[in-house]
């Protein structure tokens, strides 16, 4: 894989709110010239969690332009072609997934949901930011990747060994 491109990558959970959207955000900075990220969900909530943009906020991200979206909108013919696709939710790992132009490199990065978290409002933050931790920790690890050096077979087994993590 040359380094001089850009690969797309789209991190998928099912309801497309707070994991994914998270990654999206870290992906795009952490990896910005090299990587551009997206985010979808087999079944959208149809919002982003407040909890996702407070704490995108907070660390100096723009929170503009974030939606819960279909992943449909990336299974179709006009769609970027995706060079990598995460799963970031248990829910969409084990769901059937649409087939994706280009057959892309695929691996499950699971962590816990922080939508689901019950408590106050610190309680919720906490557990935000440790959802965002552990994507920030496995997203580094994938940016420094020697992409154009490894061949798929053992690109293939380090994105399954950072979804370890």
């Amino acid at each position: 894989m040359p380094d001089a491109r850009v690969f797309n990558v789209l991190f998928l959970c099912t309801g497309n709110s707070a994991r994914s959207i998270l990654a999206e955000a870290i992906l795009n900075r952490s990896g910005a010239g090299r990587f551009k990220a997206y985010s979808a969900g087999s079944h959208p909530n149809g919002a982003v969690n407040p909890h996702a943009l407070k704490l995108l906020k907070a660390m100096n991200y723009s929170a503009d332009g974030f939606r819960s979206k279909s992943w449909d909108e990336f299974a179709g013919a006009d769609a970027p072609q995706m060079d990598f696709v995460f799963t970031v939710c248990g829910d969409a790992a084990d769901e059937v997934c649409p087939i994706w132009p280009g057959h892309p490199m695929t691996a499950h990065w699971g962590v816990p949901d922080p939508a689901r978290v019950e408590g106050t409002d610190a309680v919720k933050g906490a557990a935000f930011a440790d959802t965002y931790r552990m994507l920030d920790t496995r997203i580094n690890a994938f940016t420094s990747l020697p992409l154009a050096s490894l061949d798929k077979l053992s690109l293939q087994r380090r994105l399954n060994d950072i979804g370890r993590q």
